[in-house]
């Protein structure tokens, strides 16, 4: 039985059993995102905003086999300094990690899969995988659109990871039947950058809005989750030309040292971070956090429904 497999905290489950509103957050972002300490405070303000906006949090991982439900502050703890010797778990890895009682750090693709389980349909993260440039030879394409494909949870992000192929994975979602709705804005934000060539499928203008669209959509048994685009705030937003610069030299370097798959993520973030000073990495951040009390605001607008 799937109860058998999970640990959701009391917090969550209490909240859930009330019809409360929860915003699920992911792993990855704490354990291959970013360096520890500022792995953990972010994970813990990114919580307490939720906290703020009226909702509850509930980050989502893997440890000792167990699906974990929302995090304690310990196991955030726990998680940070582990960094990347925890296994980024997308869902092809979950059963392995469980069979095996080890710690993943969940995906947007598995973090989506266990916040459904739970019965959460809210989740708020950084930014989307999506097709990677190059895709059309090394069909390297991120799990993330697939499940957003057949898994019925709103992600909200800063948009499509700008070191990605924003147009290829345009495409794949709309193949997919995945909405994208552009949270007070026309044009698809591209994660450090509110700007980009591209448009999303649908504006809305406030979250009540937004939550009345994905009300309809699973009350009518449409199957799927939608991509809520939320751009970075614009006190922080790059210029896309200073990122597109270090993206072309942080995918340069990849492709020489043959650094592929589930590391490639990873290693460009870092390095774009190391080309752009730093200030990439405080962009994220600040993403995170705007997307958090989005988060927070349709969770509870779609409990109240």
């Amino acid at each position: 039985m799937l109860i058998s497999f999970l640990d959701v905290h009391p917090e969550v489950q209490q909240a859930l059993d009330q019809g409360l509103p929860v915003v699920a957050l992911e792993s990855t972002i704490i354990s291959h995102g970013m360096p520890y300490p500022q792995n953990v405070e972010t994970a813990l303000t990114v919580a307490q905003t939720i906290r703020d906006k009226g909702a509850i949090p509930a980050t989502i991982a893997i440890i000792g086999g167990r699906l974990k439900i929302g995090l304690t502050p310990e196991e955030i703890e726990y998680f940070g300094k582990q960094g990347v010797a925890v296994t980024k778990t997308s869902r092809r890895d979950i059963p392995f990690i469980v069979a095996s009682g080890l710690d993943g750090a969940t995906t947007v693709a598995s973090t989506m899969i266990l916040a459904a389980m739970a019965g959460i349909r809210v989740f708020a993260t950084g930014g989307i995988g999506g097709v990677h440039r190059g895709a059309e030879t090394s069909f390297d394409i991120s799990a993330d659109l697939q499940e957003l494909a057949n898994t019925d949870v709103a992600v909200v992000c800063a948009g499509i990871k700008s070191i990605l192929d924003l147009g290829l994975t345009r495409e794949y979602l709309e193949t997919q039947g995945v909405p994208v709705v552009g949270y007070q804005t026309d044009q698809l934000p591209a994660f450090y950058s509110r700007e980009s060539d591209f448009e999303v499928d649908y504006r809305r203008d406030t979250p009540e809005q937004i939550a009345q669209a994905l009300n309809a959509k699973w009350r009518m048994g449409l199957k799927g989750g939608v991509v809520i685009a939320n751009p970075i705030p614009e006190a922080y937003s790059m210029p896309r030309e200073a990122i597109d610069q270090a993206i072309a030299q942080a995918l340069g370097e990849a492709e020489k040292q043959g650094i592929g798959g589930k590391q490639s993520t990873p290693f460009l973030l870092a390095r774009v971070s190391e080309l752009t000073g730093g200030d990439s990495l405080n962009a994220n951040v600040q993403l995170v956090l705007n997307n958090a009390r989005l988060g927070a605001d349709i969770a509870i607008e779609l409990a109240g429904m």
